[in-house]
């Protein structure tokens, strides 16, 4: 299956579905990020978010829940289910395809790595379990809800491990395709 979907993410990252993923994901991040950024610093009052963190506790998903207060948890909340819907789509669509872009020019077709170009969508899949899982915790306060409570910053490091991976492979293709190309004109412009 892991096979499959990987060829299909690489049938349809053409050239103009990767430079179209890149151009939303600059946008995106230069004209929303910024916005969505300063309003949940105003919301938790300066708190901090779980999202933001590589780690934490869940007595430390508790203590933000409190600082945030009822206003602040209901912007928590309401940002879960707008932006944070959005956001993650939009940064594995462009990981995915320009990983399958850059990879589909460095590496042969039938090589195993081509499935690198699914690193992103487990990002996007704990991304996804790290927002229902601190979202059911900020909803319930102050009931405790121990099981996400503790599989949140699980989550959470986990989301951040394939998210940053995959800009990791992501550069690492790009060296590998630039280093190929390098030594493709060192070697043309010798035979000349």
């Amino acid at each position: 299956m892991a096979k499959r979907l990987s060829n299909e993410v690489q049938r349809i990252s053409g050239g103009w579905v990767a430079l179209a993923a890149l151009v939303i994901f600059l946008l995106f991040t230069a004209l929303v990020l910024p916005a969505q950024s300063s309003q949940a610093k105003l919301d938790s009052g300066g708190a901090g978010s779980p999202d933001t963190s590589l780690f934490y506790t869940p007595a430390e998903l508790y203590q933000l829940a409190d600082a945030y207060g009822p206003t602040g948890r209901a912007a928590y909340l309401q940002a879960r289910i707008t932006f944070d819907l959005i956001w993650p789509i939009i940064y594995a669509f462009f990981l995915t395809t320009s990983i399958s872009w850059v990879f589909g020019r460095v590496l042969a077709p039938t090589s195993s790595l081509q499935r690198a170009n699914l690193v992103p969508l487990l990002g996007l899949l704990f991304d996804y379990l790290e927002n229902l899982s601190t979202s059911l915790v900020m909803l319930r306060y102050p009931d405790p809800t121990p099981t996400f409570a503790w599989l949140a910053p699980l989550f959470t490091l986990l989301k951040w491990t394939f998210v940053g991976g995959s800009f990791v492979v992501l550069l690492l293709g790009v060296l590998v395709g630039t280093w190929g190309w390098v030594r493709k004109r060192a070697f043309r412009s010798r035979q000349s």
